[in-house]
């Protein structure tokens, strides 16, 4: 934007349409500035937005789950947010976004250096951390949901301080803060996920699998032959209200990740529009030939599907594109679901296919259906069908191993500790009555109103 008033300045000013030299340069200086007011604005104004997912996050996973769990739930978001905005401000930004380093960033802990939060350009000053820090409390919150009803509430703080302090840092400095994997890729093509499909969601997907395996089925689950009972959710208007949250929260997740207020921004607000309606069709259209039945929640399910496959591309899909991708995220995350219940992962709201496996077809996607230059890498990653080659897809593919192998190890090792420490699952007499008395002192609706 600042770059094209630059040009047609010059250009009117040669023709005699603007006065020159010291007159011209002030006012395109003073264009400059108020472009970076915008911009700034904006990137906190879609921050805000972002935060405000956390409440969405809340009430699907309390909806999916029993009444007896809610409070535990609502306990777990709530420190989500509190335990990892300080652990990303402690540690995590700097090792994101910190310079000095290909490996590791060294610098910005605390955000020493970074004076008063004035800005003096394009996403500056406090900007970047506000931004950042609401990314990182989504991707710690992923798991929450799929380690509901027999998480010890102290093993569920150490996961999240580490998730937000090391190991989700380290994907966003490798990938977006100048890491040794920023320039991956393949000939001409080079890695693109433009607001996090794989290094947000799939990230957080990954851990929420390590979580649940490690911490094995909730009690009942699956009957003597080893087949899989459903264990309804309590309250599915929770579910439903949370995922609209979930989805107005995506049009500063999605659109903001532009960091600047142009063009794009418009084009990423309606690809995330329509490929979360898009997913929500067709994993409703999907169950319904399976069941019989319009699924509320797996239709739900299927709307964040949509989310998590355009978050990727949102800025360099066309709404085609988009409508595509979030149609084949919702088919995807219902058979998912299937399959993580067949084979004894135990995953309350889905966020492991939701986040996890959706997340790397979302990525994937890019390689097939981008059309525009990565907006903000300002890379031409054409995919298959709009005249790029196979390369694209392959280095997209490259990226989603990288980032899967590093949290299931990192999270794995750390899941494993806290099991060896007795600090990851309750006693099965606390799971039976409910998190919500034995975790945190009183029901979550009161003694007298707890069923489920």
């Amino acid at each position: 934007m600042k770059r094209k008033f630059i040009v047609t300045a010059l250009g009117a000013a040669a023709f005699g349409l603007l006065p020159a030299a010291p007159a011209m340069a002030q006012e395109v200086s003073e264009a400059a500035a108020v472009q970076a007011v915008l911009d700034n604005i904006w990137v906190f104004i879609a921050g805000i937005l972002v935060f405000l997912m956390q409440a969405g996050f809340g009430l699907v996973e309390a909806g999916l789950t029993r009444s007896k769990n809610v409070a535990n739930i609502m306990a777990k978001n709530m420190a989500d947010m509190c335990v990892g905005a300080l652990a990303f401000w402690a540690t995590g930004y700097g090792i994101a976004f910190g310079s000095d380093t290909k490996l590791i960033g060294t610098d910005a802990f605390f955000l020493s250096g970074f004076g008063d939060g004035s800005f003096d350009g394009l996403y500056t000053g406090y900007t970047p951390f506000f931004f950042q820090v609401v990314f990182a409390a989504t991707a710690v919150t992923i798991a929450s949901g799929a380690m509901a009803g027999r998480t010890k509430i102290t093993g569920y703080l150490i996961f999240a301080a580490a998730m937000c302090a090391f190991i989700y840092p380290m994907v966003v400095h490798s990938f977006w803060g100048g890491g040794i994997l920023n320039d991956i890729g393949i000939g001409d093509a080079a890695f693109s996920d433009f607001a996090g499909s794989t290094i947000v969601h799939s990230a957080g997907g990954w851990a929420a699998l390590m979580g649940a395996y490690f911490l094995g089925p909730r009690i009942g689950k699956y009957d003597d032959d080893g087949n899989p009972r459903a264990i309804p959710g309590h309250n599915i208007a929770f579910t439903v209200i949370g995922v609209f949250i979930l989805w107005f929260g995506w049009f500063g997740f999605n659109p903001g990740s532009e960091l600047a207020a142009d063009h794009v921004v418009v084009r990423a607000g309606v690809t995330t529009l329509l490929a979360a309606a898009a997913g929500g069709v067709a994993a409703c259209a999907t169950m319904w030939a399976k069941t019989g039945f319009y699924d509320v929640a797996m239709t739900a399910n299927g709307i964040l599907a949509g989310l998590v496959s355009i978050t990727a591309g949102t800025a360099a899909m066309t709404p085609f594109g988009a409508v595509v991708t979030g149609a084949i995220g919702g088919v995807i995350v219902v058979f998912s679901v299937l399959f993580f219940d067949k084979i004894r992962i135990d995953d309350p709201v889905g966020a492991v296919s939701v986040h996890g496996v959706v997340g790397v077809w979302g990525t994937l996607a890019i390689g097939l259906f981008s059309k525009y230059d990565d907006a903000f890498l300002g890379r031409d990653d054409a995919g298959l069908f709009y005249g790029g080659g196979i390369e694209q897809l392959i280095t997209q593919a490259i990226g989603v191993v990288i980032v899967a192998a590093w949290v299931l190890v990192t999270t794995g090792i750390l899941f494993s500790i806290l099991k060896g420490a007795n600090l990851l699952r309750v006693p099965a007499e606390e799971e039976i009555a409910g998190l919500d008395v034995s975790e945190h002192g009183t029901a979550g609706y009161g003694m007298e109103q707890s069923y489920g």
